[in-house]
């Protein structure tokens, strides 16, 4: 650690960061927006203006190796896995192209009405109940239905493909690199849909992994390591995702019972309550970068080779951006300047899922309930060094 940041640290593998990263952000904010990390090896930024430039900056700043702080996962093997988040332009490009032909605005829309069918089918099942845990009974599975639907995964393979999931993203404490059981889960996740793949190259049904297998642009197509790539993508960055946004907007209305009861009074204030938690505590927190030309921030040059973490979790608590940041207020003004989908280039193409997921999911359990209360005492993190939200989050529901 660097003299001038003597006293701050910021270990994305800290468990005691995972429970609350917030204070951590404000001193780094005030003290040093521009932070190094010696023994890590990284650089950070944590204000809103720097986060955005990094954002944007597509020239100095490359994803060739990934987003991912893990020294095993920062390879130019990383688009294996993590398809164009790990490409620079003219690849990314290209393949984010490629993607779009079956990934279609058209085909989010026309999935709305199955979301809303899987939505009633959770709820009404984990409602039978008072007391549910509402990561295990409802937004752990949404999710992973809705994404198992769009790219033709069957009913009986979703709840291992869940846990393989899960697995991936974990990290154990002390350990600052990826634990040998998320390397296995995400190698039997290639191989599921490496077979998935050659199953709808054979026979295509009316799914994304078959317009993908379809998809092409002047003679160019996709081939099956790059949808084999796409699909662990989703899985991982759109299942989880979602999932931590579901469960961290149930917590802190929880929190602030006077936001929540303005959202059952106008259950239309939900759009809000997604954007607020979007803002006040994003799933994605943590995104690298590599330095690939000197760049400077803070009177600092960052040099060619340096690892550089983007901070969306703290852009959306900066004092200059955004007024009480610390406050949980549904119904603020955010607009642009939310970073949770990232920006520029690299902007994420499952935002609108993601919304229309939560948006539905939200409003059905504000229609038939009339209030819950979380015990937070008794909820789980998950530990990750880049996406934060609830392994297990049990709440008691008011049944309407």
């Amino acid at each position: 650690m660097s003299s001038e940041t003597v006293g701050l640290m910021l270990d994305p593998y800290s468990y005691a960061f995972h429970a609350d990263p917030y204070p951590y952000y404000r001193r780094l904010r005030e003290e040093a927006p521009l932070y190094r990390n010696d023994e890590l090896d990284f650089w950070a930024l944590t204000r809103h203006a720097d986060v955005h430039r990094g954002f944007r900056n597509s020239t100095e700043l490359s994803n060739r190796l990934g987003v991912a702080l893990d020294p095993i996962s920062r390879t130019p093997e990383a688009y294996r896995t993590m398809s164009f988040l790990a490409m620079d332009d003219p690849g990314h490009l290209r393949l984010r192209t490629l993607v779009s032909k079956g990934f279609t605005p058209r085909r989010i829309r026309e999935l709305e009405p199955r979301v809303l069918q899987l939505t009633t089918e959770h709820l009404d099942t984990a409602l039978r109940r008072d007391d549910i845990d509402y990561i295990t009974d409802f937004a752990g599975k949404l999710p992973m239905d809705v994404i198992s639907e769009l790219v033709g995964v069957p009913r009986e393979d979703r709840q291992y493909l869940r846990g393989l999931a899960d697995a991936v993203m974990h990290r154990e404490e002390g350990l600052t690199d990826v634990p040998e059981s998320a390397l296995t889960a995400a190698m039997e996740l290639m191989v599921y849909y490496a077979d998935m793949v050659r199953r709808r190259r054979r026979n295509p049904a009316e799914d994304l992994t078959s317009a993908l297998l379809n998809a092409e642009i002047d003679g160019d197509r996709l081939g099956d390591d790059e949808i084999m790539a796409f699909l662990f993508l989703m899985v991982v960055a759109g299942n989880e995702t979602t999932t931590k946004l579901l469960g961290n907007a149930v917590y802190w209305a929880g929190a602030n019972p006077a936001q929540l009861a303005a959202v059952y009074d106008d259950p239309a204030r939900v759009t809000q309550w997604v954007e607020e938690t979007l803002r006040y505590d994003t799933s994605s927190q943590i995104l690298a970068r590599l330095v690939v030309a000197d760049v400077e921030f803070h009177g600092t040059t960052l040099h060619e080779g340096d690892t550089l973490l983007l901070l969306p979790g703290s852009a959306h608590r900066d004092e200059r951006v955004f007024d009480d940041p610390d406050a949980y207020r549904i119904g603020r003004e955010i607009g642009s300047r939310l970073l949770s989908f990232g920006s520029g280039s690299h902007f994420c193409l499952g935002a609108h899922l993601a919304r229309m997921e939560a948006r539905i999911a939200l409003t059905e359990m504000i229609l038939r309930t009339t209030g819950f209360e979380v015990d937070a005492d008794n909820s789980v993190r998950v530990h990750s060094s880049s996406v934060r939200g609830f392994a297990s989050l049990p709440i008691t529901v008011r049944r309407a």
